[in-house]
């Protein structure tokens, strides 16, 4: 077998690898929302419910609203609109990595979009007696969906980049935690339901899975292309 023919297959391995993991990470991830969209408004769900708002203020305690609110406000849409724009600028000036300058809005703008849907469909009131002002449906929270995609996507570059295994888990661990505080706020300050919650993380983290590869496998294909166009004007002509 020929050095090439072994890259050839290596690479097909590699890449059907990838797909088993991602298809069955994400059809885990749909077969969970589904569930706890069918369970959301049992009577089950609702004592679950109740009792993670107990929960939370329970860990969080009664006098903690405005560091709530500061974290709350990362998942928010002002926020992460000014983080995305300020990584896609910082991604075009480096030319190694200009392609993630369109990967970020897809991810963020298809995030938003699909939990807009998602709402309209449930059409779920929010909680009453919210801590904060809140506008819309519940389910899925957005925030929490939001969270998960965009600060997934940090997670996944961050595992991609950074080189010394110290800083790159330390950055993910803290990029962790920051998903499940918002997650944790948006029930302490009760404006969505636990199960919204649990719900827009899993919705969240199935667009990022099918963002990612799909995404990786177009930049691919555009790359091959390019390459192919531009080999005649780069070959020289024969004396």
């Amino acid at each position: 077998m020929t050095n090439a023919l072994r890259r050839l297959v290596a690479g097909f391995l590699l890449f059907l690898t990838e797909f088993a993991i991602t298809l069955s990470l994400g059809v885990l991830g749909v077969v969970f929302f589904l569930a706890v969209s069918r369970e959301v408004f049992d009577q089950d769900a609702a004592r679950f419910d109740a009792q993670a708002f107990r929960w939370a203020r329970d860990l969080l305690g009664t006098e903690r609203q405005a560091w709530v609110e500061t974290i709350t406000f990362l998942a928010s849409r002002n926020f992460i609109t000014a983080l995305g724009l300020s990584l896609i600028g910082w991604f075009l000036l480096r030319r190694r990595h200009r392609w993630y300058s369109l990967l970020i809005p897809v991810v963020a703008l298809g995030s938003i979009s699909l939990n807009l849907v998602l709402k309209n469909f449930y059409n779920r009131p929010r909680p009453l007696l919210p801590l904060t002002s809140a506008s819309g449906l519940s389910f899925p929270s957005g925030h929490a969906m939001i969270s998960a995609s965009f600060y997934g996507l940090l997670i996944y570059l961050v595992y991609t980049h950074v080189r010394r295994p110290a800083w790159r888990w330390l950055l993910i661990a803290l990029l962790g935690l920051l998903i499940l505080l918002i997650g944790l706020t948006r029930v302490y300050l009760r404006v969505h339901y636990a199960t919204d919650v649990l719900a827009g993380f899993t919705a969240g983290i199935v667009w990022l899975l099918i963002a990612i590869p799909v995404l990786r496998r177009v930049e691919f294909q555009t790359k091959k292309r390019l390459k192919r166009r531009l080999q005649p004007s780069e070959e020289q002509p024969a004396s």
